[in-house]
């Protein structure tokens, strides 16, 4: 069953100048999920598209950002400071939304918001209440911050990138938290094969709702 959904574009207040994003609200959301790639141009790129979609029939709603704008320095190059910065804007904003203040947040990365998400959720705390990150660049995050982790983590590889896969395992075992390592068979880093997306999907959907169950309801 396909939720009715409101879409709401945003302008986030930040240091370094507004952000520019897009809320999307089922009805009665259960939990907000930020979404964190740092690939993203303005527009939504089909693989977090499509997990949004998944999200939100499951009454997940989700946040995305224009993590590319104000010419920040390039991520891979290892300068999050500006994009766990416009992340940690947008917590603070949901906070204050009217709509959102009682309502749950996870944070999904992909690409280098992987590294930014893992470093927000050590950063925030118990106000996250689960994190997923998929594929991505994790060997970009701090080791010495992954114990303070305590936001339930679920991380997904493909199965067919080796080093990513040998990156997410180094990861799974840093962490103290709750915390879980699915690697998808026959998958690449960027999940395109048949099949793939959906498994990720399911797999994200799943673990949101688990945890959000355990701990707020």
């Amino acid at each position: 069953m396909v939720l009715s959904t409101r879409v709401e574009q945003v302008t986030v207040p930040n240091e370094n100048g507004a952000i520019d994003g897009v809320l999307w609200l089922p009805e009665d959301p259960v939990a907000v999920i930020l979404l964190a790639d740092g690939r993203s141009g303005y527009r939504v790129k089909p693989p977090i598209d499509y997990v949004g979609t998944v999200l939100r029939n499951a009454r997940l709603g989700t946040f995305w950002l224009d993590l590319s704008q104000q010419g920040d320095a390039d991520p891979a190059g290892g300068d999050h400071a500006a994009l766990v910065g416009k992340l940690e804007a947008a917590c603070d904003w949901l906070r204050e939304h009217q709509a959102m203040r009682d309502v749950p947040v996870g944070l999904f990365g992909a690409g280098v918001g992987v590294a930014a998400a893992l470093q927000l959720a050590a950063r925030l705390g118990s106000r996250v209440f689960a994190v997923v990150l998929r594929g991505g660049r994790p060997e970009l995050a701090s080791h010495g911050n992954l114990p303070r982790v305590n936001a339930p983590t679920l991380l997904i590889a493909g199965s067919l990138d080796e080093r990513v896969v040998g990156i997410n395992r180094a990861i799974y075992a840093a962490l103290r938290c709750k915390k879980r390592l699915e690697i998808i068979p026959g998958a690449t880093h960027t999940f395109e094969e048949p099949g793939s997306l959906e498994v990720v999907a399911r797999l994200t959907r799943a673990w949101y709702l688990q945890n959000v169950r355990v701990k707020h309801v």
